[in-house]
C-alpha cells in the first residue's frame, strides 16, 4: 500500500502531465519564435531568452513533480515544494510588474494633450499613417480631433451606416471653427490603441496570475503529501520495534 492517498497522488500526477505536454508545447513555439526571432535580428528583434528558460523549467518541474509522487519520497516532494513556491512568488511578482505597467501606459494615454501631440502632426508619413488607421478604427486624431487643427480630413468623418456592430466611437459633431465633415467620430485613435493594447495586459495579468494560484495549490497539495509520508514513515517505524 502507498504511502500518500491513491486519489490525490492520481490527481497530482494528471495535473503535472498536462503541465509536462504544456511545457512541450511552450517549447516548440520557443523554438518557432526563435527562428523567427533570427530572421528580424537587424530589425533589433527583442531576444527570447526568458521564454525558454520558462518553457524548460514548466517541462522540468512538472517532471519533478511526476517523480516525487510515484517515487514518494519526502526530500523529492520538499524539493518540488520549493519549486512551487517560487515560481508562486516569480508569477506573483511579474503580474504586479505588468499591472503597473498597465497602469502606466493608461496614465500616458489618456493624459497626452494636443499639445504633445502637435509635433507628431506635423510629419507628413505619421499623418498619413494616422488617417489610414482612422479609417480602419473609425477613430478621430491622436487625443482629439483638435489635433488636425483648422482642417480635418475626411477619413474622420463618421455616420451611423460607417460605424458597423461592436465599433469603438459614435459620432459628434466636429469642433468649432473648424473645417471638413460635419460629423467625426467622437473617440480618439489613443483611446482605441489603448483598448487593443489593454487586451495584451489583461492575458498577461490572467497569464501570471493563473500560474500563481497554480502553483500556490501545487504547494499545499504537496504539503499534504510530505505530511502523509513523514506520517507512514513514523508509523512504520514504531511498528517494526513494538514487533
Amino acid at each position: 500500500m502507498g504511502k500518500i492517498n491513491g486519489c490525490i497522488k492520481c490527481i497530482f500526477i494528471f495535473f503535472n502531465v498536462l503541465f509536462m505536454i504544456l511545457g512541450c508545447v511552450l517549447i516548440y513555439l520557443a523554438v518557432r519564435a526563435t527562428a523567427m526571432a533570427l530572421q528580424l535580428s537587424a530589425f533589433g528583434m527583442p531576444g527570447l531568452g526568458w521564454s525558454w528558460v520558462f518553457a524548460i523549467g514548466v517541462l522540468g518541474v512538472s517532471s519533478l513533480g511526476i517523480y516525487a509522487a510515484c517515487s514518494e519520497k519526502a526530500l523529492v516532494l520538499k524539493i518540488f515544494a520549493g519549486f512551487m513556491g517560487i515560481g508562486m512568488i516569480i508569477m506573483m511578482i511579474f503580474g504586479i510588474v505588468v499591472a503597473v505597467k498597465r497602469n502606466q501606459t493608461k496614465t500616458i494615454f489618456y493624459s497626452t494633450s494636443s499639445e504633445l501631440a502637435e509635433p507628431y502632426m506635423k510629419e507628413p508619413s505619421l499623418r498619413d499613417m494616422l488617417e489610414a488607421l482612422q479609417q480602419s478604427m473609425k477613430c478621430c486624431g491622436i487625443v482629439s480631433a483638435n489635433d488636425w487643427g483648422e482642417e480635418i480630413p475626411n477619413s474622420c468623418e463618421c455616420s451611423p451606416s460607417n460605424l458597423g456592430y461592436g465599433g469603438y466611437s459614435s459620432c459628434k459633431t466636429r469642433p468649432q471653427g473648424t473645417r471638413g465633415p460635419q460629423q467625426v467620430f467622437a473617440q480618439s485613435c489613443g483611446d482605441v490603441m489603448f483598448s487593443v493594447v489593454d487586451i495584451f495586459f489583461k492575458i498577461a495579468l490572467g497569464f501570471f496570475f493563473g500560474f500563481a494560484v497554480t502553483a500556490l495549490l501545487g504547494l499545499l497539495i504537496t504539503i499534504f503529501m510530505i505530511h502523509q509520508v513523514q506520517h507512514n514513515d513514523t508509523g512504520g517505524g514504531i511498528a517494526m520495534k513494538g514487533y
